[in-house]
């Protein structure tokens, strides 16, 4: 299982929120470049970067950063959300160097934009589904849909996507640990693979995502739990290749 730094972009700093809401964060860098290197030093195989403000106005807002990122470790693979709603986005990202683009609010309010994104940009896309009590959120978290999260992911399993991130909004940035039942119930419910997030706190989280990774997660995204200290990224990522190399 990969573990997968969190850098979320707002107003060109590197910071994270709680439970998605923007007026409560905090600041952990005004140098997301430098925070992106030191993960990779610290051995990081992907990175999970997200929008913030994006996400809120329906546009890329922090571009600049997104490619500065991708420029500075050209080859790593680097996945991108937060207000991506159309093709030409996507294809400006993938251009800048970036690997996969994650589809979120569009992807619930236009779910045939997924299938024509999967369509022209093969092995790129990736659906990225919020929820709370198993409720798909949109709109930055901000507004429940009424939609199943089961329900969605067999539709977009059906497209073609390369993975599916699950979050759990209740738990992100809070430090509670990850919901390991529902992160298992959905990779066992489509054939996609399931990149976990929310909630990562420290090793046994890692232990109890790895024990379930048979069924179909690949991958965790680790935000507030390595910048502050909670789990030492190397130390986890190391730990979850030792658990795959003896299961």
């Amino acid at each position: 299982m990969l573990l997968i730094p969190a850098i979320d972009l707002k107003d060109g700093r590197c910071v994270r929120l709680r439970q998605g809401r923007m007026d409560d964060e905090t600041i952990f860098s005004d140098d997301p470049v430098a925070m992106a290197g030191r993960w990779v030093a610290d051995g990081a195989r992907r990175l999970h970067l997200v929008d913030l403000n994006g996400a809120f106005a329906g546009e890329p807002v922090n571009g600049a950063a997104i490619q500065a990122i991708a420029a500075a470790h050209p080859g790593l693979p680097i996945q991108v959300g937060g207000g991506i709603r159309d093709e030409a986005t996507i294809a400006a990202y993938l251009a800048t160097g970036v690997s996969y683009c994650i589809i979120g609010t569009q992807a619930v309010r236009d779910p045939d934009f997924v299938a024509r994104a999967c369509r022209a940009f093969p092995g790129r896309i990736i659906v990225g589904l919020d929820a709370k009590d198993g409720e798909v959120a949109i709109e930055g978290w901000a507004k429940l849909t009424g939609l199943r999260v089961e329900d969605l992911a067999r539709r977009f399993a059906d497209d073609g996507v390369a993975a599916i991130v699950y979050t759990d909004i209740g738990r992100d940035g809070m430090l509670v640990g990850p919901n390991v039942e529902a992160t298992r119930a959905l990779a066992e419910a489509v054939p996609v693979p399931i990149i976990a997030s929310g909630g990562i706190t420290d090793l046994g989280d890692i232990r109890a995502l790895c024990a379930i990774a048979r069924s179909g997660i690949v991958g965790a995204i680790t935000g507030r739990a390595i910048y502050e200290g909670t789990l030492d990224f190397a130390e986890g990522q190391g730990l979850a290749d030792a658990l795959a190399t003896a299961s």
